[in-house]
């Protein structure tokens, strides 16, 4: 999803120190101008309604490239401009990142997880950045076989993605793809296990998700819109082929669907499945038959989404036809159609059927209630039980399972005072093994710090639920600084996480919050459908409400309350300072959705098409007159705005560089205040930030910092 980033990995990430109450004097902010960018006017006419876009020229570098020499040089001025006003916390911010970068175990590696015969695992080693994809044959005993050293292969390149691995079924082959940019355009590379050749089959533009027939020789892979960046075609590659001659297999029509190609668990079917906001549609082939033409399960409708589950004899699926909440129902392999499905778990309307995990003997409903995980197990008798968690607030979800025929479920565990811990869970004797918990190199003891969970009142009357955490002895007193975190959009839910970076700011006496607002989907589908198209605006009153409730029970105060919100968060931040800009002291705005109306008019701009079930298609009156309601950009008056850190990545892909550009260059011409203002733009990287392990810690210390000279903490 456009907007939808894996900035939720950076987003939740946040020694002791002082205590708010006992600040050093204020950071005294350089007395240096800010870049003025240049007014070159552009209209925009539509329905009737001109609007006079000031900064559009910003857009030069992702329509005309490089040679655009004006936008590049204005982001380096404005990357200059924050280096001058945050230089003062250089050290500070060194200091963090060796903080940071020291509770990481720099010699590790992953759990292993059994497929095909072979144990697979990463492993990192002191002082790299990346990985060694890592396999032993049979037994964790055996030799180990390092199958791809990504530390080798990244070396060189200031940005280095590998993902997408898969291994032929005779164990011989993988298949990869990698991104030296940062756009999600993946290039796949097979490379032979036995030999160490990477073959000459190369090929380029892809989604990274490799997808082997059971013949050893034919793969399946999504290719991309180079300009667009949409997943366009299914192709099928034969090995020592050109990829040039692969062949189509499946081309979708329709512009506002993802496509994507996989294999099913029991390795008997390869699916291609196209799923939008609004409808879904799969298509098969046996694996064991590549040569013959997918067929539709069952055809696409609107407003029906389902997945598809294949098991022993039957087809499990997962749909919300008539089942707002979703449903599990169940069909014979030659009756896939819809009028065949027989409901097997009826809809809810107080639990939500995520995911379906699927066994030999067992089946793993993912479930969620009252805005918490539940794992359901269902045995092949019908009977079934729920796995049991203790904390109020926590996230427990399947993890790789790969094979079929396992007994064995992994699943992973976590809370914002417990370190992410790995399970295998026997089905059967409902006995777990614990395989790993993330390491806090130096220390640390849960029982220093303290989660809740809160309940706001939005201006429509709904409870928001809150998750926050702060280090004992905190004080609700108002005077304590509090980071509240929110995205709210695509249904994706904010869920309670450990991180060990934001230890940093928890031991300096900022509370760190989560406001579950309504556009995600933490208590049901309706809490999704009631915060995007028209109501998208109750995303931003919850956020708000959830702000001003915090004050109001004496966490914080005006004058300590902070935002934090990246991508369709970043355009939550941009709506909040338009609509509440009093309420916060600081906001911090990461590749920032935020030119909304304009983004969505230009169907040239990567994935934009896909968003129309999301945002609205702005073509069309009434969508373009709500959007253009809330749209931060549009929305920019001449008023006080709080201070302000904003990020973005010249190579996004996902939301790019000119929104929030524009949206700077327009708050400085704009605004009344003396505040800060900070744009920070990076030349080399995408949505997600720097690849390695450690870089992206860079990247929080520069966040923490900027919080903390907010607060006048300095050490």
């Amino acid at each position: 999803m456009k907007k939808l980033s894996i900035y939720f990995l950076l987003l939740s990430l946040m020694m002791s120190c002082s205590n708010p109450k006992e600040k050093t004097s204020a950071y005294k902010w350089p007395d240096a101008k800010a870049p003025v960018a240049e007014v070159i006017p552009h209209n925009r006419i539509i329905h009737g309604d001109t609007v006079v876009d000031n900064y559009y020229w910003m857009i030069d570098y992702f329509k005309k490239g490089p040679d655009s020499t004006k936008v590049v040089d204005y982001l380096k001025a404005e990357n200059a401009y924050l280096d001058t006003m945050m230089k003062g916390t250089d050290q500070f911010q060194a200091d963090l990142f060796k903080e940071m970068k020291g509770r990481i175990k720099e010699k590790d590696e992953s759990v292993p997880v059994f497929k095909n015969g072979y144990f697979y695992y990463t492993r990192n080693e002191d002082g790299k950045q990346y990985y060694k994809y890592c396999r032993k044959k049979g037994s964790l005993t055996a030799k180990e076989e390092i199958l791809l050293d990504v530390d080798d292969l990244a070396k060189g390149h200031s940005y280095y993605s590998a993902s997408g691995f898969s291994v032929s079924p005779d164990n011989k082959l993988l298949a990869f793809g990698v991104d030296q940019v940062s756009r999600r355009q993946y290039t796949i590379n097979i490379k032979n296990l036995e030999t160490g050749e990477i073959y000459k089959d190369v090929i380029s533009n892809t989604q990274a998700d490799p997808t082997w027939a059971n013949d050893n020789k034919t793969i399946f892979y999504t290719s991309k819109n180079p300009v667009t960046l949409l997943s366009e075609k299914i192709k099928k590659h034969t090995l020592g082929t050109d990829a040039k001659t692969d062949v189509v297999v499946y081309d979708e029509k329709d512009n506002t669907n993802y496509i994507g190609v996989f294999k099913s668990k029991n390795e008997k079917y390869i699916f291609i499945g196209s799923q939008g906001t609004l409808t879904t549609e799969y298509r098969m082939i046996e694996a064991n038959h590549p040569e013959t033409a997918f067929k539709v399960f069952t055809p696409r409708s609107k407003d029906v989404l389902y997945d598809v589950y294949p098991v022993d004899g039957k087809f499990l699926i997962r749909t919300n036809w008539n089942a707002k909440n979703f449903r599990l129902m169940e069909c014979p392999l030659d009756k896939t159609e819809k009028e065949n499905w027989k409901e097997v778990v009826p809809n809810r309307n107080d639990v939500l059927l995520e995911s379906v995990d699927e066994f030999k003997d067992y089946t793993v409903l993912s479930e969620r209630k009252n805005g918490l995980n539940e794992l359901r197990v269902i045995k092949k008798d019908g009977s079934d039980y729920y796995m049991k968690f203790e904390e109020p607030v926590y996230t427990a979800y399947v993890s790789a399972t790969p094979e079929y025929d396992s007994k064995t479920l992994r699943y992973i565990y976590t809370s914002l005072t417990t370190p992410t811990t790995t399970y295998d869970y026997n089905l059967e004797t409902k006995e777990q093994k614990t395989m790993k918990q993330q390491e806090v190199v130096g220390g640390y003891d849960p029982k220093d710090y303290v989660t809740e969970r809160l309940f706001a009142t939005a201006k429509d009357g709904t409870k928001v639920p809150i998750a926050l955490v702060y280090k004992k002895g905190f004080e609700k007193n108002g005077n304590s600084p509090l980071l509240l975190y929110g995205y709210g959009s695509y249904g994706s839910s904010s869920d309670a996480t450990f991180s060990s970076p934001r230890l940093s700011l928890l031991n300096r006496g900022f509370v760190f919050a989560i406001a579950n607002i309504r556009g995600g989907q933490e208590l049901g589908r309706q809490w999704y459908e009631d915060g995007k198209l028209m109501k998208k605006n109750n995303t931003f009153t919850d956020f708000i409400a959830a702000g001003e409730y915090l004050i109001d029970q004496k966490y914080t105060s005006k004058g300590h309350l902070y935002a934090h919100g990246g991508s369709a968060g970043g355009l939550l931040m941009g709506a909040v300072v338009n609509l509440a800009p009093e309420l916060w002291n600081g906001v911090i705005a990461d590749v920032p959705f935020v030119d909304v109306v304009n983004t969505m008019l230009d169907e040239s701009i990567p994935l934009t098409t896909n968003e129309f079930d999301e945002w609205g298609n702005p073509k069309q009156k009434a969508a373009y007159d709500y959007m253009k309601s809330y749209s931060p950009y549009e929305n920019v008056t001449q008023k006080a705005y709080p201070n302000m850190l904003v990020t973005t990545g010249l190579h996004d892909s996902q939301v790019q560089y000119f929104e929030p550009a524009k949206w700077v260059a327009k708050l400085r011409a704009t605004k009344t205040d003396k505040n800060v203002l900070l744009l920070k733009t990076n030349m080399e990287f995408g949505h997600g930030g720097a690849s390695g392990r450690f870089d992206y810690l860079k990247d929080v210390s520069l966040r923490w910092a900027f919080l903390c000279a907010l607060e006048g903490i300095s050490k």
